[in-house]
């Protein structure tokens, strides 16, 4: 049994537990000390050093759902993001980052990086020769992420793994939209994988944290600036991930099943223009997330048909709540260009291909048939507003 590969819902219930030594509970008992023994101990515990019991106990399920060496748990995947980063740049290094990115990511890059004298190019496409060109000799990570947010592009990973080890550059992802349930890059060769588990991993919209996986020498990189910068998340929040994560796959898979119907029904729609979902056949990279992903998840953006408003669209909603973060149990809807992209301002979003009128899905467990009722009954509501010419 010992060499038995555990299948992923095994992995999502019980590794990573903390076992009940005492009463020997069911589920993980919760360490809320911030002040541990250091005398005659194998390890000094504290919070900020990501090493308490819970902390400790939650990134070995993390990591061994992304097959990985190991994890950390941050306070927020921003945290996870920027922590990460500045690990592996200092002074006069470059990065290349794809184009297509989460809006946070982003600003921290424009808004930061020029004070640590790090330079950054941001590709101008996905395909091999636009990371190349990016690369300069002073590179030292390549970054990517995908499904991107909120267009859902997808990026090679076997090929930008393959570019960067050519280059000896370490590869990081923000595998976020994916979630591990759906894509483990570390099979393609990437080094680095960043998640905000605030989304999937959390599930439930009630709490903010962040994680990363990679080699026991990535993370103790890491681990060497988490600890300075105090990115850790408290014990009572790491009980709360851990025992979300005991459903992520079944929840993760049910929104998979929904997602890709659910775009199916809008790219039909008259009241739709455009469905952006990789799992449609007609998505530009559908064949390349079909050979590096197990499920094309829960996320899809569309834009209206001309002349629909999509802020009264979304305000005529019933069911799905307009609403700021994504992955949760429940269907929620945004506006990019005025939440999670509004600060890469108009112009950057146009570069990037993220109209004003986009709309962000974040399709939840729900029935099918009563998430379709409310849009349709919010694309009447709006279409009833358009003006008829009179003939």
């Amino acid at each position: 049994m010992n060499n038995h590969k555990k299948g992923v819902n095994t992995i999502c219930t019980h590794v990573g537990e903390v076992k009940d030594e005492q009463f020997q509970g069911a589920v993980s008992p919760i360490y809320m000390s911030s002040s541990y023994a250091f005398m005659d101990v194998d390890v000094k515990r504290y919070p900020r050093y990501f090493n308490t019991p819970n902390q400790e106990a939650l990134s070995k399920k993390i990591a061994a759902l992304e097959g990985a060496e190991a994890a950390m748990i941050f306070g927020s995947g921003m945290a996870a993001v920027s922590t990460t980063l500045l690990a592996f740049l200092r002074h006069g290094d470059h990065i290349v980052l794809q184009k297509t990115l989460y809006g946070g990511t982003y600003n921290l890059v424009v808004e930061e990086f020029k004070k640590y004298g790090i330079d950054y190019t941001f590709t101008d496409g996905l395909d091999k020769d636009a990371f190349a060109k990016a690369i300069t000799p002073k590179t030292k990570v390549l970054y990517i992420e995908t499904p991107s947010n909120p267009l859902m592009t997808i990026t090679d990973m076997q090929m930008v793994s393959d570019l960067a080890k050519e280059n000896g550059i370490v590869t990081m992802i923000d595998n976020t939209f994916a979630s591990p349930i759906n894509q483990n890059p570390l099979r393609f060769g990437i080094d680095i994988m960043i998640h905000s588990a605030t989304k999937y991993m959390g599930g439930h919209s009630d709490i903010c944290a962040g994680a990363v996986a990679a080699s026991e020498e990535h993370i103790d990189r890491i681990w060497n600036l988490g600890k300075n910068l105090g990115g850790s998340l408290s014990d009572m929040t790491v009980w709360l991930l851990e025992r979300s994560m005991k459903t992520m796959a079944i929840r993760v898979k049910a929104q998979n099943k929904n997602a890709k119907k659910l775009a199916k029904w809008l790219d039909k729609n008259e009241h739709v223009n455009r469905v952006y979902y990789p799992g449609l056949k007609s998505h530009p990279d559908y064949t390349l997330a079909k050979a590096q992903m197990k499920g094309y998840g829960g996320m899809l953006s569309f834009e209206l048909a001309e002349g629909l408003d999509p802020e009264l669209f979304q305000k005529s909603l019933q069911l799905i709540k307009p609403s700021m973060s994504l992955a949760g149990v429940e269907s929620t809807m945004l506006s990019p260009a005025q939440t999670s992209h509004l600060l890469l301002g108009e112009e950057e979003r146009a570069r990037q291909g993220i109209a004003d009128g986009l709309i962000r899905f974040s399709v939840g467990i729900e029935d099918k048939k009563d998430i379709i009722a409310d849009i349709e009954q919010a694309l009447q509501k709006v279409a009833a507003q358009v003006e008829v010419p009179v003939l």
